[in-house]
């Protein structure tokens, strides 16, 4: 595998984890975040004529679906070969290849702003970028994962502890907008008003053991526990994962908590 030079901006990097297996993931992974993506929409009232723009926009999905209501969308990515996808599944959107913290949009570009599980304990200035961007009284509406240890499809999620033990530390680090409180704390400390928490519908589903484990493969957390044990090792312990979840006639199912925040930004007229 090829990385970056060093001379790569920090963020850049990003594509090295999801990048690498970007069909995979467009595929196979992403389609089972719909209900999340489709559930935010309707709670901010994306509708026709919104300047939509999605941070960490990953394959596009989130985009097409806002784009499919009649917004206007735009959106952002670290990794040049998810962005490539999406521009595909997009062909009439800007769409680019950037940093959430330097975002290369004018001041009040948008009137609505979603991330979707993108912002993490580990980047929180990022809401300053989407709070300048927005329009006054623009709309925001970020995901987070929740209450992971008592969500019934957690053992999907299980085979990312294969990392190295700093990396696991750092996802526990990554996950800590989910804790009560603290997105609210987050999004008000950067000058969003009326934040809402709420629970947002999340399952992932796959055929099989061997489909779990290959989309599971294409993510970045994933990219670390490979990096540490290996991917035939990986995949061996993702497919045993996934054997102890087997249900006769249904498919895998792994419904996993994710916690959305939205807010407004202050000033300009109330949408109706």
């Amino acid at each position: 595998m090829t990385r970056p030079s060093t001379d790569f901006p920090q963020w850049a990097m990003a594509d090295e984890g999801w990048g690498r297996k970007v069909v995979d993931f467009a595929t196979l992974s992403e389609p089972g975040n719909c209900r999340e993506y489709v559930a935010v929409h309707h709670r901010l009232g994306v509708d026709a004529g919104d300047r939509l723009l999605d941070v960490a926009c990953g394959s596009g999905l989130a985009i097409e679906l806002a784009r499919l209501r009649g917004a206007f969308c735009s959106g952002v990515d670290a990794s040049a070969r998810l962005v490539a996808v999406a521009r595909d599944r997009n062909p009439e959107c800007d769409i680019r290849v950037g940093d959430m913290h330097a975002l290369p949009w004018d001041l009040a570009s948008f009137d609505v702003v979603t991330s979707f599980r993108g912002i993490w304990g580990t980047t929180p200035d990022a809401v300053a970028e989407i709070h300048r961007v927005l329009r006054p009284g623009g709309r925001v509406g970020i995901t987070v994962w929740g209450h992971l240890k008592i969500s019934p499809g957690a053992w999907a999620l299980a085979p990312f502890r294969l990392a190295a033990a700093e990396k696991v530390d750092n996802q526990a680090v990554m996950v800590s907008l989910g804790r009560p409180g603290a997105g609210e704390q987050l999004l008000e400390s950067y000058g969003f008003l009326n934040v809402e928490r709420l629970g947002v519908p999340f399952a992932w589903e796959f055929a099989d053991p061997e489909l779990y484990a290959r989309a599971l493969a294409s993510s970045g957390p994933a990219y670390e526990a490979i990096q540490n044990v290996g991917e035939a090792e990986f995949h061996r312990a993702a497919v045993e994962q996934a054997q102890g979840q087997l249900r006769d006639g249904l498919p895998l199912r792994a419904e996993i908590d994710v916690v959305a925040y939205l807010a407004r930004k202050p000033g300009g007229a109330e949408r109706a």
